[in-house]
């Protein structure tokens, strides 16, 4: 294999007989061969020669006799031997330049760079140190090795060191710098940055995590969390000081070694396993979150206690069902069921739907497609051997709580008593069919606890997957992704037919609207134009009317007029001459004797009454109209003849 190869390459090119010591430089350089050998010989000297190029490093001779080579397999020897050959130097002996490594070391706020020879030892370092800091040697701890603790005799160059390097210092023996007040120390460090040096015991890996005083020590484990894996409940700690007994504690508060710390972080995996580590507890704090920082004294607070773990369930030690024998109403047992699962198990579980089955289906299914979920019904079992380990590792695990709130409906029901087993049989054929109703019904009591993902398609509820209760977390996480992922492809064509379907109707609504403005503007123009006629009917019958008034008005007058007397007459005769608007003339003879108001009413009888018209004489100017019309035409000197003229009045 690969790894075993750059082993032998690193042995060979630097000349480490330890092989064991190999494996520790690869590993510190994350088995970057170039990196591991560039850490122990200049790169600039080299002879080691790559086929992307010709650089080369020194180192002794590789003698196969002290070491054997593996022999590489077919799958590996194309592709590893080709990339990195070790060069047998000349019978010249080249002689190793020293290396120089770089140091940063911290000292509560100052920092301190150091250059040394690869050749230098430990002591050397707390020398310089001395100088700088002020601090005597016998009272300084140099912390930072990668390899633990190492004395002031131990060379650089057996440390196998990188260039670049950070270390601290601790003074335990010395007192803190002294400080106006206790206030103001406390502000300092709430200030300062801790460097948490954490290692995961399972995997043996190692986080530099930075975090500021400020910060608290349940942060740090949810922190933890997210790069381990490890739920906080479950975290199993060594290496906080005693006074950090509580979670919201900040760091400042809590001891810890500024500005780097040393702590240790492993899984608690069953609680006898909790026990045995509680009573070998000796130097160190063992801290385990949500807890006092007292010893174990049992695994209740996991929700399991140790009889269900070996598969000895007892209902006869809980004190009350998950869910009421016949309850009427779904929705009651479900808040009986979620308070009882919550007691038993913690708060960290979950979201159950409270409800009935068929609302869990339109909360589920019968929303626009972009809002739907998959739904997820959990079948609990209090008889059966894993229900409470199911419940309390798996189902409350935090990333599959997280999973179900963000992508699923729970609905959960108790098929403990026959009468609500009986009760979903029934529910489960009318919704699922007959078939499923089936297999859950021939399920066996240690098959329980099971999880019954339901998709929702057009004409019916499809059961995508049913997971028992005998699985792991990464299991139930992968079958639940892999329903996820079935669901949202099926969501994605149920979004673009619902799309395309919105898309139709809106057309469709717009062309409605458009054939009912454009009906609503016909009808409006069709009643304007009945009203329009309806109102010129109106004004002409008003005018007939008024014209056949007119008209019977004139023809009264004219009827009304006495006869118009003879040129030669005994009696004097005025001769009006009377011209219209129009230019034309109305000539007449009238006796001298006769009222003004005979003359107007021959006007009128003309078509021109005097209430619309004036008559007006030229010399000298006067509007005749104005005069009394009882008044003989020879009292107003109409007489023997006069020419008038006839203007519409304003």
């Amino acid at each position: 294999m690969t790894s075993t190869k750059d082993i032998y390459l690193l042995v060979a090119c630097t000349g480490i007989e330890n092989i064991d010591e190999a494996i520790t430089l690869l590993e510190q350089n994350n088995w970057d061969l170039v990196a591991a050998i560039n850490g122990v010989i200049p790169q600039e000297n080299g002879i080691l020669q790559s086929e992307y190029g010709s650089e080369t490093i020194p180192g002794p001779a590789f003698n196969p006799a002290s070491h054997p080579t593996p022999v590489p397999t077919s799958s590996s020897s194309s592709s590893s031997s080709s990339a990195f050959r070790p060069v047998m130097p000349s019978r010249q002996i080249v002689e190793r330049q020293p290396r120089m490594l770089d140091f940063r070391v911290e000292y509560r706020d100052r920092n301190v760079d150091v250059v040394l020879e690869d050749s230098c030892t430990v002591g050397e370092i707390k020398q310089i140190l001395e100088n700088e800091l002020q601090i005597p040697v016998s009272k300084m701890l140099l912390k930072g090795w990668k390899t633990g603790d190492v004395e002031d005799s131990t060379v650089l160059k057996s440390l196998h060191l990188p260039k670049n390097n950070s270390l601290y210092v601790l003074t335990p023996d010395l007192p803190p710098p002294s400080s106006s007040s206790h206030a103001g120390a406390l502000q300092e460090s709430l200030n300062q940055n801790f460097m948490l040096i954490i290692t995961h015991r399972e995997v043996q890996r190692e986080y530099n995590l930075n975090f500021s005083g400020s910060s608290t020590i349940q942060e740090v484990k949810r922190n933890v969390y997210d790069l381990t894996s490890i739920p906080v409940r479950h975290q199993l700690w060594e290496g906080w000081p005693t006074s950090a007994t509580d979670d919201s504690m900040c760091l400042a508060e809590s001891g810890l070694s500024y500005p780097c710390h040393r702590l240790t972080v492993g899984r608690r995996s069953s609680p006898a396993q909790i026990r045995e580590q509680s009573e070998e507890q000796s130097t160190d704090v063992h801290m385990v979150s949500d807890s006092d920082g007292d010893d174990f004294e049992d695994a209740t607070e996991f929700g399991v206690d140790d009889g269900e773990v070996f598969g000895m369930a007892s209902s006869a030690l809980r004190k009350s069902p998950m869910m009421p024998e016949n309850a009427e109403n779904e929705g009651d047992a479900l808040l009986q069921f979620t308070a009882e699962f919550s007691s038993r198990y913690g708060d960290c579980h979950p979201v159950f739907f409270i409800g009935s089955l068929e609302a869990a289906f339109q909360e589920a299914f019968y929303v626009k497609a972009r809002d739907r979920k998959l739904l997820a019904i959990y079948l609990h079992h209090d008889e059966s051997v894993l229900t409470n380990v199911f419940c309390s590792q798996m189902l409350c695990a935090e990333s599959i709580v997280s999973y179900l709130s963000q992508n699923f409906i729970t609905w959960a029901w108790d098929l403990t008593k026959d009468s609500n087993r009986a009760r979903f049989l029934t529910m489960c054929n009318r919704h699922f069919g007959s078939v499923v109703a089936q297999t859950i019904r021939t399920q066996k009591t240690d098959q329980f606890p099971l999880f019954l993902i339901i998709m929702g398609k057009r004409s019916s509820n499809e059961v995508l997957n049913v997971i028992q209760g005998n699985t792991t977390v990464d299991e139930l996480m992968m079958r639940l992704m892999a329903a996820m992922e079935i669901f949202t492809a099926q969501q994605q064509e149920d979004i673009k037919d619902e799309d395309e379907r919105e898309a139709r109707e809106n057309v469709k609504r717009e062309q409605d609207e458009a054939y009912r403005l454009s009906l609503e503007a016909d009808r409006a123009k069709r009643e304007a134009h009945e009203r329009e006629m309806a109102e010129q009917f109106r004004l002409e019958q008003i005018r007939k009317e008024q014209e056949e008034e007119r008209e019977a008005i004139r023809l009264s007058l004219e009827q009304a007029l006495p006869p118009e007397p003879k040129e030669e007459n005994a009696e004097p005769v005025s001769k009006l001459r009377i011209r219209t608007p129009s230019g034309e003339f109305l000539e007449r003879r009238f006796l001298a004797s006769s009222k003004l108001q005979i003359v107007f009413d021959f006007v009128a009888s003309k078509g021109f009454p005097w209430d619309e018209y004036k008559l007006l004489s030229t010399f000298p100017r006067r509007d005749v109209t104005q005069l009394d019309p009882n008044k003989s035409l020879l009292e107003v000197k109409l007489f023997p003849q006069e020419t008038l003229f006839l203007e519409a009045k304003e």
